[in-house]
């Protein structure tokens, strides 16, 4: 497998919807039913995502394996952090939504890998329920920093990686 990012397109919507829905699915069947709700990531905000340019895709020649969302820059939801504390407080870049079309083949690492060459500093955070992700963050050497809130009041376990 030969993976590379590329930003998102319209044309891809249908399949990033697809992948998002089949995550879930995955969720739900593996003890988190409750991190993305029956409708998260919803449509219009991929849509904007994807306008901004900050929804992207690992694929594979044409297969779409992954789908995630990256910006570089503060994340009004990492401002407050309880229960312990960032690495540092250098700019950083942040992964949210990341999704893998097929388990088990790297996506996740090979995602991770190309935003920190995008900036070295990277945050992301996942929910206490979502097992799979944490293993896999703690598995690429994320360390786990505290707890933040997101929009709604939710508690997410804060990771933070540095190069």
């Amino acid at each position: 497998m030969s993976y590379t990012i590329r930003n998102a397109e319209f044309a891809d919507l249908p399949r990033i919807l697809q992948i998002y829905e089949e995550a879930r699915q995955y969720m739900r069947s593996h003890g988190n039913p409750n991190q993305w709700w029956d409708y998260h990531p919803a449509e219009n905000v991929l849509q904007q995502d994807i306008t901004v340019q900050k929804l992207y895709l690992c694929v594979d020649e044409d297969e779409i394996m992954g789908v995630f969302y990256y910006e570089q820059g503060a994340d009004p939801t990492y401002e407050q952090i309880d229960h312990g504390q960032w690495l540092n407080d250098e700019p950083y870049g942040v992964i949210h939504r990341i999704a893998a079309a097929h388990r088990g083949r790297g996506v996740a690492s090979f995602c991770f890998d190309w935003a920190l060459q995008q900036c070295p500093n990277l945050r992301i955070d996942t929910h206490e329920d979502n097992i799979a992700m944490q293993k896999a963050l703690e598995k690429n050497g994320f360390t786990r920093c505290g707890i933040i809130y997101i929009f709604n009041g939710d508690e997410r376990i804060a990771y933070h990686k540095t190069l």
